[in-house]
């Protein structure tokens, strides 16, 4: 029965060509090909793998470099004191970031969240402020919020000039600029007391170059001719508010406050008035200065008038605010024995104007030297204790306004 039953089985039938025998060759060329196959797809494999471990890294970093990790926050009073500094239009994230590069907080995000709905956090202002370093992000907050902890405000009164000067009826003594900067300087850190001398800034106002100091091209070369006297940066460092990085250096110090300045003045358009004058921006600056310690605000405009005038007429213009320059010292009359003095600033025997400014001059000062008031005035003089000025072209009558000056008090010698 068995037999019977395979022999009714229906057989395979062939179907397509007869299959080639494969020769050895052909068997190992067929094994190399499939060996290349498998390397190549392990290699792509492989590649795959990198890219996405890669993205999955740099993502992950730039994440944590703007945010932190959502959970991270430092405990306790902190490790050490440390300036970071604001910048103008700092958004509260970037301000975490700074915060999270000094290692002040643990992660950007922890600073955003416990700053969120602190009114004074958006409006903190540019500058830089002392604050310690692995600080929970909630102390980092309160710090940046205190205003005492904000470090190198420098502000700059209308007329300061760069050494401290000496009333000489009172003995007070105003600051000068490199006071005021050394001052701004000042900052204590975990406990020790750091400044910028007025003293190192001075030596650096006379021996690094001008292009160090950021001098803009317009001052360079009066700059240059006065060597090394500290004095050839006068009014190169305008009035006002700044902010001075107390860690930096007194040659980038200053080098900041000019570059700035320059700025400043530059887009107040002093260079087109300049040009409008036919005199160099430099030389207007000048004037400004001198309006600023010869007039009271009211009377700017007619002593920029008056310069202007004496200065078309070959006149020498014989200010004792110049005579009282290089020595440092506010004094209303002069005497003869200092008037004979033949310095750089002198403009009794100095034809023309001083070889500087002779203080940083305000705003309202360089506009009057930009836009002198109309007039024929070749003098002037302060009458009284008021402020009260007069001006003439008449000199005949500038001697009698002088004995009125005296009279009053406010005088004791003629100009």
């Amino acid at each position: 029965m068995a037999d019977d039953w395979r022999s009714d089985r229906a057989e395979p039938l062939a179907v397509g060509p007869p299959r080639r025998r494969l020769t050895r060759r052909d068997r190992i060329n067929e094994a190399r090909t499939k060996r290349r196959r498998r390397v190549a797809a392990v290699a792509a494999l492989v590649m795959l793998v990198v890219v996405v471990v890669g993205a999955v890294f740099l993502g992950s970093k730039m994440w944590h470099s703007l945010f932190g990790n959502s959970g991270g926050d430092y405990a306790g009073d902190g490790v050490s004191d440390v300036v970071i500094q604001v910048q103008d239009g700092d958004s509260t994230t970037a301000i975490g970031k700074t915060l999270q590069d000094h290692n002040v907080v643990a992660t950007t995000k922890a600073f955003v969240d416990a700053a969120a709905g602190n009114a004074a956090i958006s409006a903190i202002q540019p500058g830089f402020y002392k604050v310690r370093t692995e600080i929970p992000a909630a102390s980092a907050v309160t710090r940046l919020a205190d205003p005492a902890n904000r470090v190198g405000k420098l502000v700059i009164p209308e007329g300061r000039q760069l050494d401290d000067i000496q009333d000489v009826k009172t003995n007070a003594v105003t600051d000068g600029i490199f006071t005021l900067i050394s001052d701004a300087s000042c900052v204590d850190l975990d406990g020790d007391r750091r400044c910028v001398s007025a003293d190192d800034l001075r030596d650096t106002a006379g021996a690094a170059a001008p292009s160090e100091l950021s001098v803009p091209e317009w001052a360079t070369q009066p700059v240059d001719a006065l060597g090394t006297d500290h004095r050839r940066l006068e009014g190169l460092i305008a009035p006002g508010s700044w902010n001075i990085d107390p860690s930096s250096a007194p040659k980038d110090i200053l080098a900041s406050l000019i570059s700035s300045s320059a700025a400043q003045y530059e887009s107040s358009g002093l260079l087109d008035t300049a040009s409008a004058l036919n005199m160099s921006p430099y030389e207007i600056l000048t004037v400004a200065s001198l309006v600023q310690r010869e007039a009271k605000p009211q009377d700017f405009s007619k002593v920029a008038r008056v310069i202007y005038n004496r200065l078309a007429e070959n006149r020498t213009l014989e200010f004792d605010s110049t005579v009282n320059y290089p020595l440092d010292r506010i004094e209303v009359a002069t005497t003869d024995g200092d008037r004979g003095e033949g310095t750089p600033w002198n403009t009794y025997v100095r034809p023309g104007l001083p070889a500087t400014p002779i203080c940083s001059p305000g705003q309202p000062a360089l506009v009057a030297a930009e836009q002198p008031e109309p007039g024929d005035w070749l003098y002037f003089v302060t009458i009284d204790l008021q402020g009260t000025t007069l001006f003439t072209r008449e000199y005949e009558q500038h001697l009698a306004n002088i004995e009125l000056a005296k009279r009053n008090g406010v005088l004791d010698s003629a100009r």
